[in-house]
This record gives C-alpha cells, sequence and structure tokens, in this order.
C-alpha cells in the first residue's frame, strides 16, 4: 500500500465517529439522554439503553479508562454543530484591504487624486495599503519612497490611524492604515 493512501484512510478514520455497533469497549462510562451520568455498564447494556430510547450511543471519550460514551440523537448534534458553525462565521467580519500605488515622482495633482480614492475607502470603512514603487536606481535611494509616503499622510491623518508605520519590503515603501474610530 502507498503511503499516500495510507495517510488517506488515516484521516478518514479520524474525521468518523465511534458509535453505536462500531464501539469495542467492553465496558463503558455511561452519559444518559439527559446528561446524567449512568455509570460504568457494559457495551451490551449500554446499547440496550440507547435503543430502547430511540437514541444512538455515541463514543465521545475512546482514550479513557473506561472510554466514554454518550446516549444522545446523532444527527440532531450534526445538525445544531453545523448551525453553530454558520452563525459563527456570519458574526465574522471581513476586512478589505485597498492598495493605493504611488511612484517616487509622483506629481502633487496624481498625489491629491490618489488620496481623495484613499479618503473614499477609508471612510467606507475598508483598510488601505500605500506604497510606493522603487523602480532601477530609485533603490539606492529608498528614503524618496519614505518621503512620499510622509507627504501623503498628514491629508489621511483626519480620518485614519497609522497601523503599521513605513517599512520597505523588497522594491517597495509600504505604509498600511487603518479607520479611524469616531
Amino acid at each position: 500500500m502507498s503511503k499516500e493512501k495510507f495517510n488517506n484512510k488515516a484521516r478518514d478514520r479520524k474525521d468518523e465517529t465511534i458509535m453505536n455497533y462500531d464501539i469495542r469497549a467492553s465496558e463503558l462510562r455511561l452519559i444518559g439522554a439527559d446528561g446524567e451520568a449512568a455509570g460504568i455498564v457494559g457495551r451490551d447494556e449500554a446499547l440496550k439503553l440507547a435503543e430502547v430510547a430511540g437514541l444512538d450511543l455515541v463514543l465521545i471519550s475512546p482514550d479513557a479508562k473506561p472510554p466514554v460514551a454518550k446516549i444522545m440523537d446523532y444527527k440532531k448534534h450534526l445538525y445544531e454543530l453545523d448551525k453553530k458553525k454558520k452563525e459563527a462565521k456570519k458574526n465574522q467580519k471581513i476586512i478589505e484591504v485597498k492598495e493605493i500605488k504611488f511612484s517616487c515622482k509622483i506629481a502633487d495633482n496624481d498625489v491629491n487624486f490618489k488620496v481623495k480614492h484613499a479618503r473614499e475607502f477609508l471612510e467606507k470603512g475598508k483598510h488601505v495599503k500605500l506604497r510606493v514603487f522603487l523602480r532601477g536606481r530609485e533603490m539606492a535611494n529608498p528614503e524618496w519612497g519614505a518621503d512620499v509616503l510622509k507627504r501623503v499622510w498628514p491629508m489621511l491623518a483626519d480620518v485614519a490611524v497609522i497601523e503599521k508605520d513605513i517599512i520597505q519590503e523588497g522594491r517597495y515603501m509600504s505604509m498600511y492604515v487603518v479607520p479611524a474610530k469616531k
């Protein structure tokens, strides 16, 4: 058997929940459908109790001595977990990051135009990454890029806060700004 197939089988086995007749332990620490501990019982007796209740016997902690099993409606349990995940996902806040690029030799009216767009993004609650691309010989003088960002910052200071100050990332000088809290 190839290593890849073995790993896939191990992964599949890890995702499965052991329940009902797949449980191999002879004795189980049983938790009843109402959530109260029923003590240590034999596997067959636990299965009968689950059958009488019309529910599933689910192995919760297989590594414990003796293993812990719970009588529950497994499909309902999965449904509730799925519902909780969807609710958590719905409450997540997605942060959009917009990038504004400048060059070292940018004219004032071009800076004003790009700053106007950055202000619009910040007012909508989006984060903005300001970047200056350093071309050719400009790499020898990265302070030129920093000067452009220092020239741009005062125009955004009333609507933004600096999250990451000016740093050089390869051929770029970058600054990361976020909307100011009102």
